[in-house]
């Protein structure tokens, strides 16, 4: 059967899972900063995730998978350890700009955590200073501290209700590190877009250079379709193409979010839909178990 092995899955809550996938080329190609469109069978959705590791010895490149729409379950049901994807395109995109900063805060918020991973360690190979600021909403949700820890010089955990680090949103932590640190010369923030728009909007006054991973809806990921464009200024970009990562400054956060919100009851309509046959394919097979 073609396609890519699963060699680890992991799950760090009820909705958050990693995947571990053995892809030599890809793993020597990547970098911090780019994305793959995976795919679970022939006929399936081309989903963008952004590589959340990769491991040029081993081969293998790593996602963490939120699953909140039908395909991102669907993965979560049927992806693991021995299985493989249909599909694996990549690594695409630009890589992040890594080696003129010398002292640099990345911050990652919820699903966020995992694709600021290798730039937080880019930036450490590359000689820079580097604090991480990770945000969860309470401890049991905390995940690869120990990765974290081990290629940042400063580790800040904010969590929403105290249970660990700090009590506060990641833009505490952010206000954390430039008191400390005056001489900051950039943050990198990868998260939803609300939370990076107060990313942008705490370093703003500050005039910090913030870079900021955009993943909006996708189709090719090769720049045909467009249905990927967002306004950075008074241009439009693709994120496939010339991003993902754009000047957190002049993002238009408000047009992207609602451009994201356009297929919502769309995608509602495909989880109920595909609850239904998992629940009728559940129930059919009960029966032939009882004859």
């Amino acid at each position: 059967m073609p396609g890519f092995p699963i060699v680890t899955r992991a799950d760090f809550s009820d909705t958050t899972f990693l995947l571990e996938i053995d892809h030599p080329a890809m793993a020597r190609a990547a970098k911090p900063g780019q994305f793959v469109i995976a795919m679970t069978q022939r006929q399936g959705e081309r989903i963008p995730l952004t590589i959340a590791d990769f491991d040029r010895d081993k081969g293998t490149v790593t996602l963490v998978i939120q699953a909140v729409g039908k395909t991102t379950r669907e993965m979560q049901a049927i992806c693991q350890a021995g299985t493989k994807l249909y599909g694996l395109v990549g690594p695409m995109g630009e890589p992040s700009h890594i080696g003129d900063a010398r002292k640099v805060v990345c911050v990652g918020g919820g699903l966020g955590v995992a694709p600021i991973f290798p730039q937080a360690r880019g930036f450490k190979e590359s000689g820079a200073y580097v604090i991480g600021v990770v945000g969860f909403r309470n401890r049991d949700l905390v995940f690869w501290e120990d990765k974290f820890r081990a290629c940042c010089d400063e580790l800040i955990i904010c969590t929403d209700d105290g249970s660990a680090g700090i009590k506060g949103l990641v833009t505490k932590g952010i206000e954390m590190a430039a008191d400390q640190h005056p001489d900051i010369d950039e943050v990198v923030a990868i998260g939803p877009p609300i939370m990076m728009k107060a990313c942008a909007e705490t370093t703003r006054p500050l005039g910090i250079k913030t870079m900021v991973s955009l993943n909006p809806i996708m189709v090719d990921g090769t720049g045909m379709c467009g249905g990927c464009r967002v306004k950075i200024g008074d241009r439009m970009k693709f994120a496939c193409v010339d991003g993902p990562d754009f000047d957190g400054h002049e993002v238009d956060f408000d047009d992207l979010m609602n451009r994201l919100r356009r297929f919502k009851e769309d995608e509602k309509l495909a989880i109920e839909r595909w609850s239904e046959n998992c629940r009728q394919k559940a129930l059919a097979e009960s029966a032939e178990r009882d004859g």
